[in-house]
């Protein structure tokens, strides 16, 4: 199966879009790169991606000035991959110029909306073709030759969620008459960040990363979930559960707390978790967006990283939780940017000398977009968390490439809400207890805003099997 070979709706057009600009070259992967390539699967290739409707009267030359626009600006979107053939991961290629694809298709009478989401579907399984193939593949859908939506699926090496926001705004930042760029581009592109990552100040930022990992491994508890709790194969559903309570209490524990509100909802996720599974202390993998880094808030370019948390429940408020995790949380942010196969490394020595393996298995990803400081912004009070709780919505819905881990937890920001993704392994959580625990955080965000003198419900003396 190709890219082109499209699954509904027709294909009227392959427009090759030629493309210009600045930097060339070849390196290593950077350690953003290195991370999302290790988690690649043979079958499936990491992407982003995004359906959108353009502003009325959008047309196929202008998806593809845009493209032209976006990809010779942007070093990410122009790299390919250089296999080696000793094992060590692909180099990364930057051209200077070239063509890409525009896929231009006829929904032919069905529902456009339907076949762009079929497009992308599509796109998202089909694996990419690392070193001949360009990162971005992009389609758009007309009716009745009216542009209707722009499909976008981007291979994951070269862009993450928040590189995917600073490709947008900078491209809705051009001239509306002219198309001129807004100004230079200003973030670090990959090219630059492996540079850097090859000196000696990047070479001690990956060292005391590495020191912080193996800290937190001589103190973690190599397996928390234990056995299976339920028969079966592996088998991973994922539900969604959208929640204007979570937003609005996260909100009330950041003002009283006078911290960004991403301690409570991590708090939140952690408390809930051990409520319902009985896992604690839990090793969690965070991704974090190493966007606070100099130089790299506006990369259009991969930096998400994981690493390591590990907060003690035991004997303590929900509201003390909170205060806990605001302190250990930004050291844990300060040490997510490293080599992942240097990180290998340190996981297989520490679990030689222990004698155990751990249990990687729990991902925390907070990818919300939005202001999370609430600055200037009075905190809602307690009668509008309360009646929001009746407002939460939970879902069911099968998406490409759910996450192979026992939980794996991402969160959204859509309007006026937070949304909890949530992915388990049947094995380990069932669909009730996936239910249970989406409630289960919104529950403890919605104490430790109104109630924090509530204790987390671990107790210092109780081994966690018998919680479970």
């Amino acid at each position: 199966m190709r890219p082109d070979d499209i699954p509904t709706g027709e294909l009227v057009d392959r427009i090759l879009v030629p493309f210009d600009g600045e930097g060339a070259g070849e390196a290593e992967l950077t350690f953003g790169q290195l991370g999302l390539w290790q988690s690649m699967r043979p079958d499936l290739s990491r992407t982003v991606d995004y359906v959108a409707e353009p502003p009325p009267g959008t047309t196929v030359d202008d998806v593809v000035d845009m493209l032209a626009f976006m990809v010779g600006r942007h070093q990410s979107l122009r790299t390919t991959l250089v296999p080696r053939q000793d094992g060590r991961p692909p180099r990364q290629k930057v051209a200077a110029r070239g063509e890409i694809p525009l896929l231009v298709v006829s929904a032919a009478g069905d529902d456009p909306a339907e076949v762009a989401e079929s497009l992308s579907t599509h796109w998202q399984v089909v694996p990419f073709a690392y070193e001949t193939e360009w990162p971005v593949r992009l389609g758009v859908v007309v009716a009745a030759g009216v542009v209707t939506h722009v499909v976008t699926v981007i291979l994951h090496t070269s862009i993450d969620a928040f590189g995917f926001s600073a490709l947008v705004a900078d491209i809705g930042a051009r001239d509306p008459s002219t198309g001129a760029p807004a100004g230079p581009v200003t973030g670090l592109p990959p090219l630059a960040q492996a540079a850097w990552e090859a000196t000696p100040a990047g070479r001690k930022q990956n060292e005391r990363s590495l020191r912080y990992l193996e800290k937190v491994l001589r103190t973690a508890p190599a397996d928390v979930f234990g056995p299976p709790r339920y028969p079966g194969e592996p088998h991973y559903e994922l539900v969604r559960y959208r929640s204007r309570a979570l937003s609005l209490a996260i909100h009330a524990v950041a003002a009283r707390e006078r911290i960004d509100d991403s301690p409570a909802l991590l708090t939140a996720f952690l408390v809930g978790a051990a409520r319902v599974t009985g896992a604690h202390p839990m090793l969690t993998l965070m991704l974090v967006s190493n966007r606070f880094r100099p130089g790299y808030a506006g990369s259009v370019s991969a930096l998400i990283k994981v690493t390591p948390f590990l907060l003690d429940l035991a004997g303590r408020t929900v509201g003390e939780a909170v205060v806990r995790a605001a302190g250990r949380a930004l050291n844990a942010y300060k040490n997510a940017y490293y080599n992942a196969y240097e990180q290998d490394e340190v996981i297989e020595r520490v679990e030689s000398e222990r004698g155990e393996r751990f249990d990687l298995s729990c991902y925390y990803n907070d990818r919300r977009q939005g202001d999370r400081v609430h600055a200037g912004v009075p905190a809602p009070s307690a009668q509008e968390i309360r009646a929001a709780l009746a407002d939460s919505e939970l879902s069911w819905r099968p998406e490409v490439g759910i996450p192979r881990t026992k939980i794996h937890l991402c969160v959204d920001d859509p309007p006026g809400a937070v949304e909890l993704v949530l992915s388990a392994d049947t094995r380990y959580l069932s669909r009730d207890d996936m239910a249970a625990l989406a409630r289960a955080v919104e529950e403890a965000a919605v104490q430790a805003a109104l109630e924090p003198d509530t204790p987390t419900g671990i107790s210092t003396d109780v081994p966690v099997e018998a919680v479970r």
